[in-house]
């Protein structure tokens, strides 16, 4: 079993990298839509109900939504741009899903035997353990690949691959700066946690509902593995609701010269300039995204841990 959980861990890291390609411009749409670079539409406002009965006109803002910041990125910058930072992505999802799931595998074997055997603890323990060891190998490569979705530039104009992005950010701000917003996502494991928690119970649900079934304990059809992967989506997509307020709080962080300089210091700024709509902000791309993919993903290792069992 050693000897293939290796290869189970990376087959999932490559069964990841399609949806990776496919829902590149929505992580950008995602990116631009948390960042306090977002232009604003200005509105104004009646008030009614003051002491004179009349009204009064206060100064307001409206965000763009998902569809206004996809029109202006193609006119102003063209459709190439919502493929920005994809060489990182790239280079970083098949390592990021590699040591995942072979930090979550042997964190679960630990904590099996610290609680009770493949409890709803031994779950979010060992989920918290993985995101842990993978957030913090990883968030160079992802600091690079949000600073690459964050720059705009006009169509023509040359834009910085991820080599020179890394020397831009090392010149500027020196090994701390590849670890910009590494509070943020630590403050995402709850996310996770959260995602497998309800995922495992639902998987035991599912196996237990197999087992009442006329079919051998053993044998699983397309049906077993289309629920769960309706099971890791609805996972994936209560999860991201729960937690995505920490994702702006990371984009926010990991922009170039701001003002966000800790964790706590920027959702602070945040509610009191924007109100505390604006930490939902693209969240609606990010669930399109997200929900999709962690569906195929975690799909795919329960079918490759399946195929390698029965192999045996």
């Amino acid at each position: 079993m050693s000897r293939a959980k290796p290869v189970i861990s990376a087959a999932s890291s490559v069964a990841s990298i399609s949806p990776t390609i496919v829902t590149c411009p929505l992580e950008v749409l995602k990116t631009r839509l948390q960042s306090s670079g977002l232009t604003l539409r200005p509105v104004f406002q009646v008030q009614l109900g003051t002491l004179s009965g009349t009204g009064v006109i206060r100064p307001g803002a409206v965000t763009p939504g998902l569809l206004q910041v996809l029109r202006s990125i193609l006119e102003k910058e063209g459709p190439r741009s919502l493929f920005r930072g994809l060489g990182p992505n790239l280079v970083g999802v098949a390592p990021s899903r590699a040591i995942y799931f072979a930090a979550y595998s042997k964190s679960k074997e630990m904590f099996n035997g610290l609680f009770v055997p493949n409890s709803g603890l031994v779950h979010m323990s060992s989920a918290g353990a993985a995101a842990f060891v993978t957030n913090s190998l990883m968030n160079p490569i992802w600091m690079v690949k949000t600073r690459m979705q964050l720059e705009k530039k006009a169509r023509g104009e040359k834009k910085m691959n991820a080599l020179q992005c890394a020397r831009y950010v090392y010149k500027m701000e020196g090994v701390r700066g590849f670890y910009r917003g590494l509070t943020a996502s630590y403050a995402g494991i709850s996310e996770t946690m959260i995602c497998f928690l309800i995922y495992e119970t639902l998987k035991k649900q599912l196996a237990q509902s197999q087992f009442n079934s006329p079919k051998s304990e053993n044998e699983k059809g397309a049906s077993d593995f289309l629920g769960l992967m309706m099971a890791a989506a609805f996972s994936k997509g209560c999860a991201s609701c729960i937690a995505y307020p920490h994702e702006v709080i990371r984009t926010r962080l990991r922009e170039e010269g701001s003002k966000y300089k800790y964790f706590f210091q920027t959702g602070r700024l945040i509610a009191v300039e924007e109100g505390y709509a604006a930490f939902y902000r693209g969240l609606i791309p990010q669930l399109i995204r997200q929900i999709p993919n962690t569906a195929i993903v975690l799909s795919s290792y329960e079918l490759i841990v399946h195929l390698l069992g029965d192999s045996k």
